[in-house]
């Protein structure tokens, strides 16, 4: 088990990494995974536009991308993060930064977990996990 945290053209956010991959594993563990090589690379708006356009062919700025490489219940990915986004995210939803970035690392997992975002009845389902997880480190 690795989960890394790295950040590319950006600061690195002041992150709690062993809390962090503690609270992740447990959130894989309420879903009968395990949290195997996770690697989280924040960083800007235009380097997670480059990834968008490159590897995904989508022409826009978003908060996550989520590569999946699991294998059975070993959750394994890269997870890029504009750290850009979340500050916007952040204000415009009247939350803390930390608060919106730790739900924005933990909505990466829960699709690794296989919760989906597409219909308003997953991203309900979505909404409703992040805000589980997010409960389960407010009370580490």
């Amino acid at each position: 088990m690795a989960i890394t945290f790295q950040a590319e053209g950006v600061k690195l956010p002041p992150i709690k990494k062993r809390k962090t991959a503690e609270w992740i594993q447990s959130v894989a563990k309420e879903y009968g995974k395990q949290a195997g090589s996770l690697s989280y690379l924040f960083c800007s708006d235009e380097k997670i536009l480059e990834v968008n356009r490159h590897y995904l062919q989508h022409d826009f700025y978003t908060d996550i991308i989520t590569f999946d490489y699991t294998e059975e219940d070993i959750l394994a990915g890269d997870i890029i993060i504009s750290v850009d986004t979340v500050h916007s995210n952040a204000e415009k939803f009247g939350t803390l930064f930390a608060e919106e970035l730790n739900r924005v690392i933990i909505h990466g997992v829960l699709h690794l977990c296989g919760i989906n975002d597409k219909t308003e009845d997953d991203a309900k389902r979505m909404r409703e996990a992040e805000e589980k997880a997010l409960q389960m480190l407010r009370t580490r």
